[in-house]
């Protein structure tokens, strides 16, 4: 028999017999078919059947069998690997004389990759099934029949039928979807076929994407990209893949739907509820040396949050970034999770176990830039304009920031979609319960200044939320101080929650901080517990320390209060009253790893919290609790600290004293009265204002020797309101409170 090739496919041009069809198969006589040739089939007897085989390859996707009736009434039947019969076969034509047959990926039987068998039945004759004449005498007259036909089988890959970006797993294989408009052809190559580059092309959808289904590449198989543009063959990663092996390794197909959630009992807490606590994957529970941290570590220190009072962690970034340590702001591949961490099932996992001890999940996204290494999203299909980064990136000078020339182009319509589709994959399919925007400034700011493009897309994004989810909530890392970052898109504003409040965190530390009393400015406290956008004492979170504020040259705060003594009596005294700020000021507080056990020096991301300060600093953690408890209103007697309202009634900066008062409807269990004392002096019989009378509860004093053994147990007794006017309030009180102290109050 003579071979010889066509189309891409190895045929035979004679009947053959197959030796991996079934012994069945194996004993017919089979005319093999190529895609698109035309045979003509001159006669076939009633009764009698015409077999034919085609072989579909994995990567195609569509097999169309159209006969032709020249004579007689062809029935054509289909099956997969064996002859088909008239009662079992896979596919059917129903039509009456021309007959057709179409299958791919998603048919009620969907396609495989190997050999089809075609059986044309010639059908029954009346006459011969009554006894009558002999099938060969023609069909003059009404007599028996002869069946004449031509057919044609087809086999094609067709642009996918599924939906969505990157490698999308179905039930037989994945289909793939890339975005490369300046590309000439698009293939991929993976574990499922060699890895070569030509057998699996991607077809031109026309409109910058190309897209194809490739039966057997399933998830766990590694696959590139393979991008021709002119005489250029680039091979790259997936800018949508949710599974890699690390930076500078291979994408993986990954299936978001395997994973079993068993967080159905959670629920987001109120945003006036929340309190926050930072955290750093590779840093929260790990020791020095080796790799860092892990989720599974990370799981480990979840009851630990939860006894402290927290109710949302809020994680530095954990897409994919460049090697193994990282504080994670170099994002290399934004739609998966960075593999050293355990990758996309252990960050679920990290979830799923937050939401068990009533925890919310908060991610950290990066989307001011990207990279700038490890990262073939730069020139992705080839093209680029003077050497700048190609389709994924502003091509002139708008694209630097400070860590590259890697921001995103905006106002392209294809990356506004990728960064919104990455912020809603975090939301819905990893079940996160908001997000904090890093650097939002730099998204709606350029070197040309303010940028609209950016603007839109964080209000495109943040309406989107609200349409979808409104109960997640979205905070943006500004640091302008500007309210429109909050404000609703309707009236102009980015649509965010909150915002991380600068206005807050400077002030408060340069007056924990400054190494002489008469350096700490009372008003410039009072304007920072007093700070509000739009009126809304919510859309801001309220911290001392953060992994930004916490090194770049600064250092936790007992540390920067004295260098090298963060243990010491006015490391440890003014830090904790910058914590009772926190807690009880208004806004949504938050405190970063390791500050409730007085971590010394700065954040870096190879070096893990030392826990071995929860037994030397176990008062100072407990302060946290006292504080966070009363924060949450645990015991039903300081709700005003979750209310809206805040009035700072009694500012000294002579004798640096300052006190507010917080509340929601007002009343007992509600009025809470903070009093803060940031000198070195004890003040006794100090009279500051009251909005009620009768008996003032200390519910807390931070000099408390329980908290830490060097501090001084200055007894603060309850306060009994007179009528004596004071601060505007028409009842008053005689306090006594230690040095760098700070005493809360509420009525039963």
């Amino acid at each position: 028999m003579k071979s010889h090739r066509l189309s891409g496919i190895w045929i035979l041009s004679a009947v053959v017999f197959f030796s991996a069809l079934s012994a069945p198969v194996q004993a017919q006589t089979l005319t093999t078919l190529t895609s698109g040739t035309e045979v003509h089939v001159p006669f076939l007897l009633p009764g009698q059947w015409k077999y034919f085989r085609i072989t579909a390859l994995d990567w195609q996707t569509d097999l169309d069998i159209s006969v032709q009736r020249l004579a007689g009434n062809p029935e054509v039947y289909v099956r997969f690997n064996a002859l088909p019969t008239q009662t079992e076969f896979d596919y059917k034509s129903e039509n009456l004389g021309n007959e057709s047959v179409h299958a791919d990926n998603f048919t009620d039987v969907p396609m495989e990759s190997g050999v089809y068998v075609i059986g044309v039945y010639g059908g029954d004759s009346a006459e011969q099934a009554a006894g009558g004449m002999s099938p060969l005498a023609g069909n003059r007259g009404g007599r028996a029949t002869l069946t004449s036909f031509k057919i044609t089988a087809t086999l094609s890959t067709q642009a996918s039928s599924v939906g969505g970006m990157g490698a999308l797993p179905f039930e037989g294989g994945s289909a793939f979807r890339v975005w490369a408009p300046f590309a000439t052809s698009v293939h991929v190559a993976g574990d499922f076929n060699g890895w070569s580059n030509v057998n699996a092309p991607l077809v031109n959808e026309g409109n910058g994407h190309w897209s194809m289904e490739h039966r057997d590449a399933n998830p766990g198989h590694k696959y590139k990209y393979v991008i021709r543009n002119g005489t250029d063959t680039i091979w790259r990663n997936d800018p949508r893949e949710q599974g890699i092996t690390n930076s500078v390794g291979d994408s993986v197909i990954y299936d978001d739907t395997a994973y079993t959630w068993n967080d159905s009992g959670f629920t987001m807490p109120n945003w006036n509820e929340l309190v926050i606590y930072e955290m750093h994957v590779g840093t929260l529970n790990d020791s020095p040396g080796g790799t860092p941290g892990n989720f599974n570590s990370a799981i480990a220190r979840l009851d630990h949050v939860r006894d402290l009072g927290i109710n949302a962690v809020c994680v530095m970034p954990v897409h994919e970034f460049p090697g193994d340590f990282s504080w994670g702001y170099n994002p290399s591949y934004p739609f998966t999770v960075e593999s050293v961490y355990g990758g996309p099932d252990e960050f679920k996992r990290f979830v799923d176990e937050a939401h068990q001890r009533g925890i919310a999940v908060l991610i950290d996204l990066v989307h001011n830039h990207y990279g700038p290494t490890d990262m073939d999203l730069w020139q992705f299909d080839g093209w680029n304009e003077s050497g700048w980064g190609g389709i994924y990136f502003y091509n002139d000078t708008r694209a630097s920031t400070p860590w590259g020339d890697t921001r995103p182009d905006f106002g392209r319509g294809e990356v506004r979609q990728y960064i919104r589709d990455n912020v809603l994959m975090w939301l819905g399919d990893f079940h996160a319960d908001g997000l904090r925007m890093d650097s939002t400034s730099n998204i709606h700011t350029t070197s040309w200044g303010d940028n609209a493009d950016g603007w839109s897309l964080l209000q495109w994004i943040n309406d989107e939320i609200d349409n979808t989810q409104p109960w997640k909530i979205a905070i943006a890392e500004d640091l302008q101080n500007n309210a429109f970052i909050t404000r609703d898109t309707g009236a102009g504003g980015a649509g965010f929650d909150a915002q991380w409040s600068a206005g807050f965190v400077h002030p408060i530390r340069g007056a924990l901080q400054a190494g002489n009393d008469s350096d700490r400015n009372m008003l410039d406290v009072r304007n920072a517990i007093a700070e509000q956008y739009s009126g809304d004492a919510y859309e801001r979170v309220v911290y001392t320390e953060s992994h930004d504020e916490v090194a770049n040259g600064r250092a936790r705060v007992p540390e920067d209060i004295w260098p090298g003594n963060a243990d010491s009596w006015p490391s440890q005294k003014r830090s904790t009253l910058g914590a009772v700020l926190v807690m009880s000021s208004p806004g949504i507080p938050m405190i970063f790893q390791g500050q409730e056990v007085l971590e010394d020096e700065y954040f870096r991301d190879d070096d893990p919290v030392d826990w071995s300060k929860e037994v030397t600093h176990a008062g100072i953690e407990l302060m946290y609790r006292d504080l966070i408890r009363l924060r949450r209103n645990w015991f039903n007697h300081t709700r005003g600290l979750r209310g809206q309202s805040t009035n700072v009634h009694h500012v000294n900066n002579n004798d640096k004293m300052i006190a507010f008062h917080r509340f929601d409807q007002g009343g007992a269990g509600d009025d809470v009265i903070i009093v803060c004392n940031f000198s070195s002096t004890t003040r006794s019989n100090y009279r500051i204002g009251l909005p009620r009378g009768g008996t003032w509860r200390v519910r807390f004093n931070s000099d408390w020797n329980g908290y830490s053994s060097i501090f001084g147990n200055h007894f603060t007794p309850d306060v009994t309101a007179g009528s004596t006017a004071w601060d505007g309030m028409n009842f008053s009180g005689e306090i006594s409170i230690a040095p760098y102290s700070a005493v809360i109050l509420s009525q039963d």
